[in-house]
């Protein structure tokens, strides 16, 4: 007997067993307790199991529980878009509080004030909190709990909708702070600690690792109302459920290097954090000024490197940022920058990717002269641009879809083109220009498989400018579709381009 349960004992802590002998039954507890103390792995696990229970004891006493009772909001109706003819809608599976991202609220939302519940950081000592403007958002009351169950009532200092930051303020004194990270020296794979309230469960504590990092594109564009979004985050396996929204992401040391915003699913294990130093940098002026104010250029942008069908037609360029469209009226508007630009560098510091822009532009002074290094038709050049302010309501416009009809042109791209006269303008609503009309898209055609309508006007073909219908055939001449073709084009008042490539979708 004693023989068995000395290796149950000890295969049960993980170790090698020795054959058994006289002497490992004279006392085989004491011998398989000395063996444990003794083993060097399980040291190192009892270690890290220290580490993370001192992380929870020193960070918990600055992390708050938000409670708020938010005004009514009508009932809005599903974007067609984003709808499921199926019945089953997997966003449903969200918490209300970040479905505003991803969608309209659904008829079935209750018209009356709802309460809800999320996380925040302490991050000075005279009551200034930092959370997500979801969490705050359209609050009548808040209510803010310490770890030591004192409760205070907050009022909202200021918000940013871009980076979804807010800050809100409560009448306290000599509070913890906690400590917020360098995010930029944050690595994939180290260990990431999650600190709020999920489901009403407070201060509880869950880890895994940094997933990855400049997570963008997550949040879908609100399509009444389209905002510029200032995505970069932290992708992170540690569990975050309803209710850590604005708490901390914070690493073993202790420094918090992201605000835990969103997930993608309930139990999927993929969970989005803004960077610590994007909220600092934000939370820093909405103390001060109660707003902050970001410096923006107009364009819709990606990374080259994100760009395959980019790539092709500027085989010497490695790395920049493309720009896909300007906006009408906005400050690239008024600079010599075009759709198909590669944007290389900012007052002389690369950029590789569109957040890496995005950051350099975004604290740049407003109406002062910036300098971007730009690459077009196969040389450098520099192109001298006045950051504008960017305002929520800066991107919302009014987007009429004209109907397709007609017969398609055999050019190869399947769309029909017209010179522009002022009654075709008139027609179809848009300003006269320098370029040919697209009267009707052939359904089957290259031109289909993009966002080229009728309604469009087409102002360059391989970057070769056309002015009159002769010019588009003469420009068609010598494409190739298997290789790409780069369409410049007006959509609507916007400057943007498109690629009609065969055997792309």
């Amino acid at each position: 007997m004693k023989t068995a349960i000395s290796h149950v004992v000890l295969l049960a802590a993980g170790l090698v067993v020795a054959p058994f002998s006289a002497s490992t039954a004279e006392s085989p507890a004491k011998e398989g307790q000395a063996i444990a103390k003794t083993n060097p792995n399980l040291e190192l696990a009892r270690q890290l199991n220290q580490a993370f229970v001192d992380v929870a004891d020193e960070v918990s006493p600055a992390v708050v529980v938000i409670t708020v009772v938010q005004k009514a909001s009508p009932p809005a109706r599903l974007s067609p878009a984003q709808g499921q003819d199926d019945g089953e809608d997997p966003l449903d599976q969200l918490p209300p509080e970040f479905r505003r991202y991803f969608r309209h609220r659904s008829e079935e939302m209750p018209s009356e004030p709802t309460r809800g519940q999320g996380s925040g950081i302490i991050i000075r000592k005279d009551g200034y909190i930092l959370t997500n403007r979801h969490v705050v958002e359209d609050a009548d009351k808040i209510e803010v709990r310490l770890k030591d169950g004192r409760t205070f009532k907050a009022e909202v200092r200021g918000v940013d909708a871009p980076s979804d930051v807010a800050v809100v303020k409560i009448d306290a004194k000599d509070l913890p702070v906690a400590k917020l990270a360098d995010s930029n020296k944050t690595r994939v794979g180290e260990f990431a600690i999650a600190i709020g309230a999920p489901f009403a469960l407070d201060y509880s504590v869950t880890f895994g690792h940094v997933s990855a990092k400049d997570r963008s594109s997550i949040i879908l564009p609100d399509p009444e109302g389209p905002t510029m979004t200032d995505q970069n985050f932290i992708q992170t396996d540690a569990n975050i459920n309803p209710g850590n929204s604005g708490g901390p992401l914070v690493n073993i040391n202790g420094e918090v290097i992201g605000i835990n915003t969103l997930i993608r699913g309930l139990h999927t294990g993929i969970g989005f954090a803004i960077p610590s130093n994007l909220a600092r940098e934000i939370a820093d002026k909405l103390i001060t000024d109660g707003k902050f104010t970001r410096a923006w250029l107009g364009v819709s942008i990606r990374s080259l490197r994100e760009y395959p069908e980019f790539r092709e037609f500027v085989p010497t360029l490695q790395d920049g940022v493309v720009v896909d469209s300007i906006v009408p009226n906005g400050p690239a508007a008024k600079a010599d920058l075009h759709p198909t630009d590669v944007i290389t560098a900012v007052d002389g510091k690369p950029v590789i990717t569109s957040q890496q822009l995005k950051d350099e532009i975004r604290a740049k002074t407003i109406g002062q002269d910036l300098s971007l290094d730009v690459f077009r038709k196969g040389r450098q050049m520099k192109v001298a641009v006045k950051p504008g302010e960017f305002q929520d309501k800066t991107l919302a416009a009014n987007n009429p879809s004209w109907a397709s009809a007609g017969n398609a042109a055999n050019n190869g791209l399947g769309l029909t083109v017209k010179a522009l006269t002022r009654d075709l303008a008139e027609k179809f609503n848009v300003e006269m220009a320098d370029g040919v009309l697209v009267t009707a898209v052939e359904k089957a055609g290259l031109a289909a498989r993009t966002d080229i309508k009728a309604g469009d006007i087409i102002t360059s073909i391989n970057q070769q400018p056309v002015t009159n219908p002769k010019q588009f055939r003469d420009a068609l001449k010598n494409i190739d579709v298997k290789k790409g073709v780069i369409v410049n084009l007006v959509s609507d008042g916007t400057a943007k381009f498109e690629i009609l490539k065969e055997g792309s979708e």
